[in-house]
């Protein structure tokens, strides 16, 4: 089994995380604009105000209503109403392609890296990059470790890299990352 997540700051949220690959891939998907810490948290609000975490219950989940739920404060991202939507999205092509397993994507057929990344980058809402990385957080966090997934991953699969969440396993390892994304993004406003 693999270790604990420690991508929250939350006991509760990150054993979510931990334990359920749904709430996983959802934290991922809201993984944009919003500090990783408040992306992946995210999760633990939806299945507090549901009573649970499931796929197909959030994925039928009337639209507005659902919507209202995200958006209740503390929202659970800084634009609730078109996260939830792709959460809506994403959940409905987990139901409708995985049996509402979140894990079959990795697991389901025995695929290997590439797969797994063509399989992520088919969701709604998880284009090149967001795969990449969720790949590389699989694969170095959670023991998911398909042929050639590191190949697959990029530069996000790099042993000892601190580029993404894939890589944030402490407080110490968040502060590392925060400073190679800041780097980065000076990087490339300096290109311009």
């Amino acid at each position: 089994m693999a270790p604990a997540l420690h991508l929250t700051g939350d006991p509760e949220a990150d054993d979510l995380l931990s334990t359920d690959p749904l709430a996983l891939l959802t934290g991922m998907l809201l993984d944009q604009q919003v500090p990783m810490e408040s992306a992946f948290a995210g999760p633990l609000k939806i299945a507090q105000r549901m009573g649970g975490f499931d796929a197909e219950r959030i994925a039928d989940a009337d639209p507005e209503e659902f919507a209202a739920l995200c958006a209740q404060p503390p929202a659970v991202h800084r634009f609730p109403g078109s996260m939830a939507g792709r959460i809506q999205a994403m959940c409905r092509a987990v139901v409708d392609d995985y049996d509402g397993d979140a894990a079959n994507l990795w697991t389901e057929g025995d695929p290997d890296g590439k797969e797994v990344l063509k399989r992520l980058k088919a969701l709604p809402g998880y284009g090149d990059q967001k795969a990449r990385i969720f790949l590389a957080l699989l694969g170095k966090q959670r023991g998911v470790e398909p042929k050639g997934w590191r190949e697959a991953a990029g530069d996000y699969g790099q042993e000892g890299s601190r580029r993404s969440i894939a890589d944030v396993v402490d407080e110490k390892s968040l502060l590392e990352v925060r400073e190679f994304k800041k780097a980065a993004k000076a990087k490339a406003k300096a290109a311009k």
